[in-house]
């Protein structure tokens, strides 16, 4: 299981955390939301709970629960120049679509057992 993140990425989470004056780094989840039926969630964390897994770049951790973390396997995340605005930019291998306003995706189907 991974999640990884861009320089970029890096570089901005770390930079809000120092300008919270506190944090661990944020939680990436899942919720069930939207026209395509799941959305990303991201937080600000102060710490970690049982269950959750980390990833990490040794300077920022990223918190993934339990639930989110097979949808999210394999997952980069990246900021990058949107017109006048950095956004945040998750590839995730699992995602199979978006919706048109780019807000919720669909995963995949599994593969049938042969």
């Amino acid at each position: 299981m991974t999640i990884s993140l861009s320089t970029t990425a890096v570089t901005k989470i770390r930079a809000q955390i120092q300008k919270n004056g506190k944090g661990f780094g944020v939680r990436l989840g899942v919720k069930t939301v939207g026209c395509s039926g799941l959305a990303y969630t991201l937080d600000y964390v102060d710490g970690a709970k049982e269950g959750d897994k980390l990833f990490g770049s040794g300077t920022v951790n990223i918190v993934v629960d339990a639930a989110s973390l097979p949808m999210l396997d394999g997952s980069h995340i990246d900021f990058v120049k949107e017109g006048f605005n950095d956004v945040l930019k998750i590839t995730n291998p699992n995602a199979e679509s978006e919706c048109g306003c780019g807000e919720s995706f669909n995963l995949k189907k599994p593969d049938p057992v042969v």
